[in-house]
């Protein structure tokens, strides 16, 4: 019986030492809990406390300590101007282009959207020449295409027949002639017949001209009559090709057009406005021509002072520069006309973009870069915007501000980077 009582002693203190040691790991686990969550709580409270308080480290705390948290952190010892250099965003010539970046400089010409005029783009007249000898000529042979650029005394037709070859034949005599009298001395010839040789020399000679033939073109006639019967048709302007009408082989009467040569550089504007527009309206003035998403200043150079009797309607007239030929003669145009009293100016939609608060913003180029600027939209019509809040004289970015916006907002003014 004892040795029962002893076994059954014995399996009641494994029990309990069993028990003990399965509590165990429980009661070190929420030791641990206990542990981990003082620590946790612990970093809390450092995260909590400001960066400035650590700022006397290592030295007594207390007055001290407060005096040395009130006092600004600075980096490098620029403080605000560091900011407020860093945002504008610097781009090379290469990445402006490759970007599509423009920039205008906004003047102090005011414009309002809604007196706006339809207009068609024509050519200088003052930069434009048409080719149409005054005889009639035979076409030899050909030697530019339509549309093409070409130089000032660049060869466009070689001419020829038979009105052009006794053209030749007379001023070749009447310019000899002219010559031997002029030798002769004056007790040997009248008056009379000096005086007639050298307007026959000089009629003659302005036969060639009306021809297009050139003065070097004649001179050199005139010492080698062999080259009788042909000449070529030089390039009188700078210009391109425009209506060619020239085949080979064709017989082309007197004063009809061959071709035109135009200096594309500058265009005019022609456009017909109301009375009620055109009071607004002086000579020397600017105006904004929209073409297509190209928006550029024109001048007034004149206007009829004549209302036409169906659309009843004036005719005004401006004058454009167009470097590099991105418009052309027979396009249409939107005209914007001089607004003093509205107020602002007008920038296309590519000009503006919206801030990180959702206000309009467009781009000002400067020394420093390009910076964002908020302005106040008052009217948006077709693509253009009646803007006010930028200083006359500012180089404004009229096209790619999209671009610069995206890389404001994703490289942190980092832009010169990328």
């Amino acid at each position: 019986m004892n040795t029962i009582n002893n076994r059954f002693n014995s399996i009641g203190m494994d029990m309990n030492t069993q028990k003990e040691a399965v509590a165990a790991p429980f009661h070190l686990s929420a030791l641990a809990r206990a542990m981990s969550f003082a620590f946790l709580m612990t970093l809390t409270a450092a995260a909590a406390i400001p960066s400035k308080a650590f700022a006397g480290e290592g030295h007594d705390h207390g007055a001290e300590t407060t005096e040395t948290a009130e006092i600004p952190a600075k980096s490098d010892g620029h403080g605000a101007e560091e900011s407020e250099e860093e945002h504008a965003l610097k781009l090379t010539a290469v990445q402006q282009a490759l970007a599509g970046i423009e920039v205008t400089q906004l003047s102090e010409e005011i414009f309002s959207l809604e007196a706006v005029a339809t207009a068609t783009l024509v050519v200088d007249r003052d930069r434009t020449m048409t080719l149409a000898p005054q005889l009639d000529v035979r076409v030899l042979a050909r030697h530019v295409v339509p549309g093409q650029e070409v130089s000032q005394g660049d060869p466009l037709l070689t001419l020829g027949g038979v009105a052009v070859a006794q053209a030749q034949a007379d001023y070749i005599n009447a310019a000899a002639e002219w010559s031997r009298v002029k030798r002769m001395g004056k007790s040997a010839v009248s008056a009379s017949r000096r005086l007639q040789a050298q307007v026959d020399a000089e009629l003659k000679r302005a036969i060639l001209e009306a021809m297009k033939m050139t003065s070097a073109q004649i001179a050199k006639l005139e010492s080698n009559p062999g080259t009788i019967g042909s000449y070529q048709l030089l390039a009188p302007i700078k210009g391109r090709v425009q209506q060619d009408l020239a085949m080979l082989g064709q017989v082309i009467t007197s004063g009809t057009a061959l071709m035109q040569l135009t200096d594309e550089s500058h265009l005019w504007v022609e456009a017909q406005v109301t009375p009620a527009q055109s009071e607004n309206i002086s000579v020397g003035s600017e105006a904004l021509v929209r073409v297509g998403d190209r928006s550029i200043k024109a001048k007034i150079i004149g206007r009829s002072h004549e209302l036409n009797s169906v659309t009843r309607t004036e005719q005004i007239l401006l004058s454009l520069e167009n470097p590099g030929h991105v418009i052309h003669a027979g396009q249409f145009a939107e005209l914007y006309l001089p607004n003093a009293v509205q107020g602002g100016v007008i920038l296309p939609d590519a000009a503006l973009t919206r801030g990180g608060d959702g206000d309009w913003q467009v781009f000002i180029q400067d020394e420093d870069g390009f910076e964002a600027v908020e302005v106040e939209v008052v009217e948006r019509q077709r693509g253009m915007n009646l803007v006010r809040g930028l200083t006359p004289g500012s180089d404004v970015v009229v096209s790619g501000a999209f671009f610069l916006a995206s890389e404001l907002a994703k490289s942190g003014f980092a832009i010169h980077n990328h």
